[in-house]
């Protein structure tokens, strides 16, 4: 994948199955799933839309934001592009795909993040999303080195210390394992 312009276009990528639908004018992002979608849909399809509208109300506002601007950026671009964009996204690993319903900043770290975050018992799933969420750039760079680096066996004890610590003690947890 081209990393040029990647927040421009990974932020295009996530939004490929939000718009699917969109015609070239102004994007109508989900706020709810339509009546005659749901009509038409099989239980799994519905638990599918409900699960991705749980996700877009969940993002915080100046996510939605870059994904409405990205969304309006995608219904500028002829239909061939469009589809183009949307093929690179769908031929992408489900996983990939997945981790950008996180949003663009956290979509983009996901695959480097998977190894600590990817799979997580239901417990902590509000938690840990709620704490990558509060991360900056420099926070969230040094924890997906420290994912990199934690072996599979240690995984589970390193999620669950660094969801443990308090806001103002991540920063030394950081540092302190980055530099190990």
């Amino acid at each position: 994948m081209p990393t040029s312009k990647p927040a421009c276009l990974l932020c295009l990528l996530v939004l490929a199955p939000l718009a699917a639908s969109a015609a070239p004018q102004p994007v109508a992002l989900p706020q709810a799933v339509p009546a005659p979608a749901q009509a038409a849909a099989t239980p799994a399809q519905l638990r599918e839309l409900r699960s991705q509208q749980a996700q877009w109300q969940a993002l915080p506002p100046s996510e939605r934001a870059r994904i409405r601007e990205a969304a309006q950026r995608l219904a500028a671009l002829p239909p061939d592009q469009q589809q183009s964009v949307r093929a690179t996204f769908a031929a992408q690993d489900a996983r990939f795909r997945d981790g950008w319903r996180l949003g663009p900043t956290l979509g983009a770290q996901f695959p480097k993040l998977e190894g600590l975050f990817g799979f997580l018992p239901v417990e902590q799933r509000d938690t840990a999303l709620t704490v990558l969420r509060q991360l900056n750039a420099d926070q969230l760079a040094q924890l997906t080195l420290i994912a990199q680096r934690t072996p599979p066996q240690e995984r589970d004890t390193v999620r669950a210390a660094f969801l443990a610590l308090a806001p103002a003690d991540r920063d030394r947890w950081l540092h302190d394992h980055v530099v190990r």
